[in-house]
């Protein structure tokens, strides 16, 4: 083959066309004997595969380091001091709620709604007027039976709240409607026969009994009030030295009873934790005492 020097004179003395013609030519001469150029891009598709592959082989290793260190952690918490010794028992915190869930809207889950307001009668007292340890005392009491009687009394009672008239008084709202509760566990002096209040026959009320665990007997009645308009649901029993009541009264305004039966307030009274109120409330009494059984 001659120089770069000859080749350019000899492509001025030929046509253009022939000159491109001897162009490719020489072209072809010269790469004839190398070898063939591999497929670069089969090469670097496979290479992305490889790399990819291996990138969630990583991260999926670093998951189960991070699971594996987990369940570390939970096999090594000590066992609960409380338990029995030797018990082996593992305490394992719950998870964190989801993001996405909504926080629920009922009194317990969201913590206790604020007293409905009540001015007392005229002359009379309300919480307000009370000792602030006193208070205190009292409306710890509340906020302990108010989530209580909210998973307790029917749904058809509505949201239940306590108010700052007195510790014994609640008040349950539905529809536009409200419902004043009376729960008292007032001291009663030294009877601690256990024995309950006895139906008293009277025109339109019906009673109903039951014996309460530990032998307590129980008695619910419902009557008719406001000239006979609508009812009142009313349970009485003994615990102790105290005396129980719990009273739904109805909505006057509307002329809606009370929003329960006797055998609602019974399986009320013989949940254990309404007689877990009950037996704090007679041990560490928040009402004064009175010898009269009260009726709501």
């Amino acid at each position: 083959m001659g120089t770069n020097e000859d080749l350019r004179a000899g492509l001025h003395e030929v046509p253009e066309d022939r000159a491109v013609m001897l162009v490719r030519d020489a072209m072809d001469r010269t790469t004839s004997d190398l070898p063939p150029l591999p497929d670069l891009v089969g090469a670097a598709r496979t290479q992305g595969r490889r790399r990819r592959a291996r990138a969630r082989f990583a991260i999926g290793g670093a998951v189960l380091t991070v699971a594996a260190l987990g369940v570390a952690g939970a096999v090594a918490l000590p066992a609960d001091e409380s338990g029995p010794q030797g018990s082996g028992q593992v305490n394992v915190a719950a998870p964190p709620p989801s993001p996405s869930s909504s926080p629920s809207s009922s009194p317990s889950s969201s913590g206790p709604l604020p007293p409905v307001h009540l001015e007392p009668s005229p002359g009379g007292d309300s919480m307000a007027d009370l000792p602030p340890a006193q208070r205190a005392k009292q409306e710890n009491f509340q906020n302990q039976a108010v989530p209580v009687l909210q998973s307790l009394l029917p749904a058809t009672i509505g949201t239940v709240q306590r108010t700052d008239l007195s510790v014994n008084m609640y008040q349950g709202s539905k529809d536009g409607k409200t419902f004043t509760i009376i729960f008292s566990v007032r001291p009663a002096g030294p009877d601690t026969s256990g024995k309950g209040p006895d139906c008293v026959t009277a025109k339109g009320q019906v009673c109903k009994s039951a014996t309460l665990p530990g032998g307590i007997e129980a008695m619910s009645a419902t009557s008719p009030i406001n000239n006979g308009n609508v009812t009142e649901t009313r349970l009485h029993f003994r615990y102790g030295k105290s005396t129980v009541s719990l009273v739904i009264n109805p909505h006057d305004e509307s002329n809606t009873s009370a929003p329960v039966t006797n055998d609602q307030l019974l399986e009320v009274a013989k949940a254990p934790a309404f007689l877990d109120l009950v037996k704090a409330a007679d041990a560490n009494p928040v009402q004064k005492e009175q010898k009269a059984v009260p009726l709501g």
